[in-house]
């Protein structure tokens, strides 16, 4: 019986990984050109935003959220488990905003990894600063980026269970939840890490082989 908090509740960090890292990855590209921008308003409320986010809690910003947010939205039944969408979509809103600021800087460094020589050359071929970014650059940028945002990933699965503070029946909650219920302090909890060390280390090899695959790439140009 008590299994099932652990399965869909594991099911349910993985849908909110994914959908942190989906539309975190959008918004940090979004934010770090940016900060690149010439219209300086732009670049600065952009530098405010990560300043924000990467300066505070994340446990704060999704109580904060959480409170703000009265996002009216069924309960769904997954298994067992009873998901709140009013309290699961302001928790996936707010993490998506503070991977958000990370993965800017992220992107920020893949593109200035990349040879400024790069841009000369596509611009004394008539590439146009937009082109040569699209074409040129983030191509290259990617190499760098990609494992970064694979430890994001994998980082926003554990991060996940600060979800639990406003209620999110996700795979640290249903631990919880069956501690409460059987009065065994320490096994549910043990389950839990267990469960959190599988996601992460499949994960983790997923991210090498994908690595690896982009170095093989690379050493046949």
């Amino acid at each position: 019986m008590f299994w099932g908090y652990f399965n869909y509740g594991a099911i349910v960090t993985l849908i909110v990984a994914i959908c942190v890292v989906f539309f975190g990855s959008i918004l940090g590209v979004l934010l770090a050109f940016a900060q690149r921008s010439r219209f300086r308003p732009l670049a600065w409320l952009a530098n405010i935003y990560i300043w924000v986010f990467r300066g505070t809690p994340m446990v704060v910003q999704i109580m904060i959220a959480f409170t703000v947010m009265h996002i009216a939205a069924p309960t769904i039944q997954l298994g067992i488990l009873d998901v709140d969408l009013s309290r699961l979509l302001p928790g996936i809103i707010t993490i998506s905003m503070n991977s958000g600021a990370y993965v800017s800087e992220t992107v920020r460094a893949g593109i200035n990894a990349v040879p400024k020589g790069q841009l000369e050359a596509a611009y004394s071929l008539g590439i146009r600063s937009g082109q040569a970014m699209r074409l040129v650059i983030m191509p290259q940028a990617i190499k760098n980026i990609l494992p970064a945002l694979g430890n994001e990933f994998i980082t926003i699965v554990k991060d996940s269970s600060l979800l639990s503070t406003i209620g999110v029946m996700e795979l640290w909650n249903g631990a919880m939840t069956v501690q409460s219920t059987t009065y065994v302090p320490l096994t549910p909890l043990l389950f839990a890490a267990s469960y959190y060390l599988i996601m992460t280390s499949i994960l983790t090899v997923i991210m090498q082989f994908f690595e690896k695959t982009l170095n093989k790439g690379g050493q046949h140009v």
